[in-house]
């Protein structure tokens, strides 16, 4: 969990310089190395080795091995004593030890009559950010348990009923200053500043079909990716950001003013950049991978496609192998993307696309709808309201500490569905609904997780939304 380098006062050692920890750590590791070299009876498909198999250690090393404390104590009082000891921390081992003991309760949100949540961000230690089906751009108050809507962007041209096919995807770039979404028209995309969310922008002009994902590569560059197979390239520059925010009506004081404050003012921007994906059929997901400066995407037919992000050219397209329904992407900071289909997820090289591993779900048909890395932690989000979690290094599912004979698994409440004739439902009963989690994101401290979704059949109206905490 934690690493603190301890500076002893002269003439002293530190507390946690006790030599026996040396033959704990000897036989510890002597342990670790018989589990590896023993042959399983399904050898793994990809294996990592250390950089050394050798016992022997030299003496500085031993000197830093016991100079070195991994007790978190040691390390919250060196950071408030603002000592020179040099200290580390595992962020995603809050997460991890939350999981394993079982820690994380559910408090649902109720959304009322919203048709399904498709993305979600959180905004700070207390918002989060999510898009519906139905178009609305909401706000829920962790602290307050209270909902509120964001006025979504209309275009230059008018956005008819038949253009509002929902927002399915919303992303903050990296320095927290503006929010990418959807916007009031599917096909066209809308910024917003942060932290107050008056609206800044609306893209237009660039695709023809709804947008399903878009990512941030820097704080001024975004780039979308739609069904018609297109991915646009936007830029925010500073003029941009400058261009004014509406003022309050009640500084103006004139009546006519007022009424014209309550649409917003923002710019209209065009694209910089549009490039077909070759090989596609409908772009359903995008992913940076900043280790390779390359961006990632998936279609439905089955392909994954690169591209350089520097010159937003096509790199190569690979055909996943027996993937259906592939809808979800995730990229690790190292560089692994994970893939998630209907009945197992995907872990690929990042250089060649190959199949790493194969993670099957550990239920029969859910289908994988979301999927994020915490740290060396994979969350999967199933189409059956439940949460998987696999750890990488490992390469097996989280094991509760708790009770070491079962996984950890969250399994989110019912939600809400909307009442449907008996005949249009095809034999749907409301006491076996179980939530599809279409989305799901971690806060900043990774001891918090919000997940939302709704019905699975296209047919059924419905929301799920909840907090663990």
């Amino acid at each position: 969990m934690s690493k603190t380098l301890k500076r002893p006062v002269s003439g002293q050692r530190p507390s946690c310089y006790i030599p026996s920890r040396l033959e704990d750590r000897r036989i510890r590791n002597r342990t670790l190395r018989q589990e590896r070299r023993r042959k399983p009876d399904k050898p793994d498909d990809f294996v990592t080795y250390e950089d050394s198999d050798s016992e022997e250690e030299t003496p500085s090393q031993q000197h830093q091995v016991l100079s070195t404390s991994y007790n978190f104590v040691d390390y919250i009082r060196s950071r408030e004593s603002d000592l020179s000891d040099e200290r580390t921390i595992d962020p995603a081992y809050a997460s991890r030890h939350i999981l394993t003991h079982d820690m994380f309760r559910e408090t649902p949100i109720a959304l009322g009559n919203i048709n399904k949540v498709f993305c979600s961000q959180w905004l700070s230690n207390r918002q989060v950010v999510f898009g519906t089906k139905c178009n609305k751009l909401m706000v829920y108050d962790v602290n307050m348990r209270r909902v509120d809507a964001i006025p979504t962007l209309p275009n230059s041209h008018g956005a008819s009923p038949d253009t509002q096919s929902g927002i399915h995807a919303c992303q903050i770039n990296p320095s927290h200053s503006l929010l990418a979404t959807g916007a009031r028209h599917s096909a066209d995309i809308a910024l917003y500043r942060l932290p107050t969310l008056d609206p800044l922008c609306i893209g237009e002009n660039a695709h023809r079909d709804w947008v399903f994902d878009m990512c941030w590569l820097d704080d001024q560059f975004l780039v979308s990716g739609s069904r018609d197979t297109k991915l646009a390239l936007w830029r925010v520059n500073e003029d941009l950001m400058d261009f004014p925010v509406a003022k309050d009506a009640e500084e103006e004081g004139d009546q006519q003013q007022q009424q014209q404050q309550d649409v917003p003012s923002y710019a209209h921007i065009s694209p910089i950049a549009v490039k077909e994906c070759r090989g596609a059929q409908k772009i359903r997901a995008i992913c940076f991978n900043k280790e390779y400066r390359e961006l990632a995407l998936l279609s439905l037919n089955g392909y994954m496609h690169l591209f350089n992000a520097e010159t937003f050219s096509q790199k190569l397209s690979r055909k996943l192998p027996n993937c259906q329904e592939n809808v979800c992407i995730a990229c690790q900071p190292n560089g692994l993307y994970a893939v998630g289909c209907r009945s197992y997820t995907l872990l690929l090289d990042p250089r060649t696309l190959q199949a790493v591993k194969k993670i099957a779900s550990r239920y029969s048909g859910c289908g994988i709808r979301s999927a994020s890395f915490q740290g060396n932690i994979l969350t999967i989000g199933t189409g059956m309201g439940m949460l998987m979690f696999f750890d990488i290094r490992a390469g097996k599912y989280l094991e509760s500490c708790i009770n070491s004979s079962r996984t950890v698994v969250l399994k989110a409440s019912k939600g809400y569905v909307a009442q449907f004739p008996d005949e249009e439902i095809d034999g749907f009963q409301q006491n076996k609904y179980s939530p599809a989690i279409y989305t799901h994101c971690y806060d900043s401290s990774g001891t918090r997780l919000f997940t939302a979704g709704g019905p699975l059949p296209a047919t059924l109206i419905g929301n799920y939304a909840g907090i663990w905490q």
